[in-house]
């Protein structure tokens, strides 16, 4: 007659559990006490069904929700998306991931739907991806001013840019000392009446050293110089960014 092992009695614990016990064969085939915990498959002390009884199942999680807004308008604050559990983790199964993710975000827009009036210096940046989803923010009358895009050389950053874990602060990598870059100043940044983003560095100094920030990662910012300014944009998908 078999003994009972795990199945028959329900058992599945983890880490090392003296009480996880039951009777049955052991892997190296002999019969008495054997365990169903988590601990049992280094020890080699499991029952025999140990592995069919108690398989390790890991978290499951959805797909990542939709960014929401910025959480606060006319300031740099952040922005959240979320994901929920779909299955726990059983039996030592991989542990769940974090289940919500915050990126920088200014919002140029009150509540009420008038525009901001502050000045964002230093120049505060980000993805030039992020363009995509702004642009549907349109003036309330329809008009958009055309925008322009300023070219720099990157001249000192913080180690914070490459410390870019998240997958939706990759970009910074992409920053790189001597590196020449491209960002763009597109509406709603494209402050009136001046018809300028604020940091783009009009009327400084040639060679003049301006200090700049990567929206999302207060560790990742630097300086650079201004090298000219572009009318029409033609920005390479890599190296570009983004004046917030």
């Amino acid at each position: 007659r078999r003994a009972p092992g795990c199945a028959a009695r329900g058992l599945c614990c983890p880490g090392r559990d003296p009480t996880c016990l039951s009777a049955g064969r052991r892997p190296d085939g002999s019969s008495g006490p054997c365990y169903c915990d988590q601990a049992c498959a280094r020890t080699l002390d499991c029952c025999h069904d140990y592995a069919q009884a108690c398989t390790v199942i890991p978290c499951v999680v959805s797909q990542w929700s939709a960014w929401s807004g910025c959480t606060e308008p006319c300031k740099t604050t952040y922005r959240v998306r979320m994901r929920r559990v779909i299955q726990q983790p059983r039996n030592g199964g991989e542990a769940c991931p974090a289940l919500e993710e915050r990126a920088g975000c200014v919002e140029y827009w009150t509540r009420q739907g008038t525009e901001c009036q502050q000045s964002l210096i230093p120049a505060l940046i980000t993805t030039g991806g992020f363009g995509k989803a702004r642009k549907k923010r349109a003036a309330a009358d329809g008009s958009e001013r055309a925008g322009y895009c300023v070219e720099f050389q990157l001249v000192a950053i913080t180690p914070g840019c490459l410390q870019s874990h998240h997958s939706y602060m990759h970009w910074m990598r992409y920053l790189r000392e001597g590196h020449t870059v491209c960002v763009e100043c597109q509406h709603p940044a494209l402050h009136s009446p001046s018809q300028h983003c604020y940091g783009d560095g009009t009327g400084s100094q040639k060679n003049q050293l301006l200090h700049w920030q990567a929206v999302g990662n207060h560790r990742c910012r630097g300086t650079w110089r201004r090298i000219h300014q572009l009318g029409t944009c033609s920005c390479p998908s890599v190296h570009s960014f983004l004046f917030i």
